[in-house]
């Protein structure tokens, strides 16, 4: 399987929370992630996206085609979004475009980083993981780390 976790482009500062947009820095970000993912992104690819309003418009660049799914949500912990993804035994790949510090917390978990709870996930950046069986064992490698000022 393969999760990519993408963190929202930058929004705008204020309540309630889940109303904020995206920034015309944050539209840009977005806009680059975008084409990076149609270039790299696994065909087939299922997306989670949280119902908050700067999520949403971060995954629209690159797709229509996705899920809302409060378990993803900015009430979400690492446990919820983990679940709702399938990880690690679901077929293929799932991206979620979600928040801090849930993604921070998955990132931290699946590096084994036991004494850091959260990684800082960048806005509008792609943490890539695949896990998969190699000599009967479980894998889990980062495939890749891709902010958007690489872009």
């Amino acid at each position: 399987m393969d999760l990519l976790l993408w963190r929202h482009a930058d929004a705008e500062p204020g309540y309630p929370d889940e109303e904020r947009r995206l920034t015309r820095h944050g539209e840009r970000q977005a806009a680059l992630m975008a084409a990076w993912l149609r270039q790299h992104a696994p065909a087939d690819m299922r997306i989670l996206v949280s119902p908050s309003e700067r999520t949403r418009q971060t995954v629209e660049p690159f797709t229509q085609d996705y899920d809302v799914s409060e378990d993803v949500g900015t009430e979400a912990d690492a446990d919820s979004l983990l679940v709702a993804t399938g990880w690690p035994d679901a077929a293929g790949a799932t991206l979620v475009v979600g928040h801090q510090p849930t993604l921070g917390v998955v990132a931290s978990r699946l590096l084994g980083i036991a004494d850091d709870p959260s990684l800082p996930v960048k806005k509008g950046a792609i943490w890539w993981f695949q896990c998969r069986v190699r000599e009967g064992q479980r894998e889990i490698t980062l495939k890749a780390v891709i902010p958007t000022s690489l872009l």
